[in-house]
């Protein structure tokens, strides 16, 4: 038995796009270096690094944690209602699970942040290191 009759419209169900499904008034991300369409130079300056940093530190961090302690506060309140309840433990569970999502998820996004401000020097370094060895090996060199 169908439950649809006849295919979907083109090739996508309404309100899903080749990059996924997106809640009714959302637009879609435009095509972008990681999608198809977009620059396919994955390089960024340091300027762009350092920026990227820094919305890591000031925006994703304390928004997360944010959100991390408002789901903590509702999930216990929730467990206190539902007290001697099997659905307790359930929540007590859950609130476990996603505290450890969470630790996972800002130490990842600290990795991130020092990565980002680490690369620039890395580079720089790299470059400099090569420079060296080059002057010191060739022959050229005192001439």
């Amino acid at each position: 038995m169908r439950l649809n009759s006849g295919p979907p419209p083109g090739p996508y169900a309404p309100g899903v796009t080749p990059h996924g499904p997106y809640a009714p008034g959302v637009t879609p991300p435009a095509a972008g270096p990681y999608l198809s369409g977009g620059s396919q130079d994955f390089a960024s300056t340091p300027a762009e690094k350092k920026a990227a940093a820094g919305t890591i530190e000031t925006e994703l961090e304390p928004n997360t944690k944010k959100a991390s302690e408002h789901a903590d506060e509702a999930t216990g309140s929730a467990q206190k209602g539902f007290d001697g309840w099997d659905t307790a433990a359930g929540l007590k569970k859950v609130a476990e699970t996603w505290d450890q999502q969470v630790k996972t998820l800002m130490g990842r996004l600290a990795g991130e942040k020092g990565a980002l401000r680490g690369a620039s020097g890395l580079f720089t370094r790299n470059d400099t290191g090569l420079n060296n060895q080059f002057l010191s090996q060739s022959k050229l060199n005192g001439l």
